[in-house]
């Protein structure tokens, strides 16, 4: 086993920044709950969350109400990019903090004006999640995960799936979600063919690396994106 990942995933009920370090998410709503008073009163559930839920902060959280106004029923299906912005300030120190890049029900780019420090404000951009970034989560998966319950799908063929998969990925964030919903894949090719994983895994790092020094904006693969 030589995938780094799971070492540093904070232990938490919640999804935390340092858990974006390899990049943006992208996730579908599942649920929503409130909880007024509560320090994190607003707590959202998501696909393939492994039991957590993604807590935003305040500001985000004006971001999700001025995108998709104030009843959360609405937001369930829906979908948003995450990404770790490591200029979040705690305590005048720079701790890192989840925010948003892109969301899906919104038609163009959407520019907020949300508290950066005390008594200032600063422009903050989101734009709309393309359709194929949309159903990303219906159509990696099945790929990834479920082709293991088919007898006549092979370690080969799976494995030869995922890597045109990786190819193919036109955005950080999709390549990331490609990534992670093939777990089940890397587990078996751990155990089958290691070689194979190994390349996957110098693969998946490179494209990782050209996307990321190729994109303006947080879960883009370029500035024209």
């Amino acid at each position: 086993m030589t995938d780094m990942t799971s070492a540093i995933v904070p232990k938490s009920d919640q999804i935390n920044a340092d858990d974006l370090i390899s990049g943006p998410r992208t996730i579908r709503i599942i649920g929503v709950a409130i909880s007024p008073g509560a320090d994190q009163p607003v707590s959202i559930k998501f696909d393939d969350s492994a039991g957590k839920v993604w807590r935003p902060c305040k500001s985000m959280s004006r971001v999700l109400v001025a995108a998709w106004g104030p009843d959360a029923n609405t937001y369930v299906g829906r979908s948003v990019t995450l990404y770790r912005d490591p200029n979040v300030k705690w305590g005048g120190m720079a701790v890192g903090g989840i925010r948003i890049s892109h969301m899906t029900n919104i038609d163009k780019t959407l520019t907020l004006a949300l508290t950066e420090t005390k008594g200032k404000r600063a422009p903050f951009v989101v734009k709309p999640l393309a359709a194929e970034e949309r159903s990303q989560a219906t159509q990696d998966r099945p790929a990834a995960d479920h082709s293991s319950t088919h007898p006549t799908a092979t370690l080969q063929s799976r494995a030869d799936k995922l890597e045109i998969a990786l190819k193919d990925a036109p955005t950080l964030a999709r390549l990331t979600a490609i990534w992670q919903s093939a777990k089940t894949l890397r587990a078996d090719l751990e155990a089958g063919d290691n070689d194979r994983l190994v390349l996957l895994m110098d693969l998946y790092n490179r494209l990782d690396a050209e996307l990321d020094t190729a994109a303006g904006f947080p879960g883009d693969r370029s500035n024209d994106q």
